[in-house]
């Protein structure tokens, strides 16, 4: 069982370059009992790319997602909120 639940959506936006570029990641348990981290990512508006890591406990699942978000953050990713852009939808 996940002791507390974990959901990320950050945004990418560069009008000069034309990027608008989401990643989200969430981990959930499956119906087997294993937990699975899933990363969803692409153009914003798209259905983008879908990848799950499965694990047999939380704390790797959790490991992986931390690392991942330490990445975004470093490559210029931020909360769609906080980008200083105003989103429409």
């Amino acid at each position: 069982m996940i002791a507390q639940p974990y959901h990320l959506y950050v945004e990418k936006i560069d009008a000069s370059k034309n990027m608008a570029r989401y990643y989200a990641m969430s981990i959930e348990p499956t119906l087997f009992g294993d937990t699975c981290l899933t990363r969803r990512w692409g153009r914003i508006g798209t259905g983008g790319q879908k990848l799950a890591h499965h694990f047999q406990c939380e704390e790797e699942a959790v490991e992986l997602f931390l690392a991942l978000l330490r990445q975004k953050r470093l490559r210029g990713y931020g909360s769609k909120y906080n980008s200083g852009q105003r989103m429409v939808g």
